[in-house]
């Protein structure tokens, strides 16, 4: 197990950031910050959270830079469908509800969906059952043959849009399974150009489906200051008919 000093430096350096950098951050000396990394100093609880906080550690991780430093972890793993949980799932449903007639999603840290609204149902129609088999993942379904991948016309920027959107969130926190789901789907092969995306304000995705051509770009909602980390790591994808024609399609359906 690593040490709580060498965690830090860990996150200090992905954040490329400076010593000095991170205790004017967080209102410390950069000595302190200096003795902890190097395990002259044991922090306080309240110390890491305070570095993790300037740091932008996710949740999961938090517990583990207290439990490296010999804490009991701060913030609890609920599952969604839990007594716990039942404020923060009937908002996620409300939300997912209020969306029809249009598509939304809600997925995990990993792109699992965790709850979708009745507008995907015909969407899911369309996949081959062996993809629908729990945990059905957005990002596999999408880009999948016998997913929605015959169904989109431009493949290539939903593709592109994946893979800048997955490379960030590697970058911010790494994670072995979203790792391989990079490198098994959306890795670039030698003789694959790139196919880079000027701006991810709006995904752009053309579906082909009962005749019709659906333009839809999406927005993404998270929980404001989540405590825990269920909630730290759900998101909701909300899509938007992008023309008319697509807004009259949902609507007749």
């Amino acid at each position: 197990m690593q040490t709580i000093g060498e965690l830090l430096r860990h996150w200090r350096h992905r954040r490329q950031l400076s010593q000095l950098d991170l205790s004017i951050a967080a209102d410390v000396s950069a000595r302190h910050v200096s003795l902890i990394e190097t395990g002259k100093s044991r922090p306080s609880a309240e110390m890491i959270l305070r570095l993790a906080d300037q740091l932008d550690v996710p949740l999961r991780d938090r517990n583990r830079l207290l439990v490296a430093a010999g804490f009991a972890p701060r913030y609890a793993e609920r599952a969604l469908d839990g007594d716990a949980m039942a404020a923060a799932r009937e908002a996620i449903q409300r939300v997912i509800e209020a969306h029809e007639p249009y598509p939304a999603v809600v997925f995990d840290r990993r792109w699992n969906l965790v709850m979708t609204n009745r507008a995907v149902d015909p969407f899911l129609a369309a996949v081959d059952p062996e993809l629908l088999r729990p945990p059905m993942n957005l990002v596999r379904l999408a880009l999948h043959p016998r997913g929605f991948a015959p169904l989109i016309a431009n493949l290539a920027d939903v593709r592109s849009m994946f893979r800048t959107r997955i490379r960030r969130q590697l970058g911010a926190a790494p994670d072995p399974e979203l790792t391989t789901l990079y490198e098994d789907l959306l890795a670039a092969g030698p003789d694959e150009a790139s196919h880079p995306l000027e701006s991810e304000i709006m995904i752009p995705m053309i579906i082909g489906l009962d005749g019709r051509e659906l333009r839809l770009f999406s927005t993404i909602t998270t929980f404001g200051t989540p405590l825990d980390i269920t909630l730290d790591e759900v998101a909701i994808e909300s899509y938007y008919p992008a023309d008319p024609e697509t807004a009259a399609y949902f609507r007749s359906a």
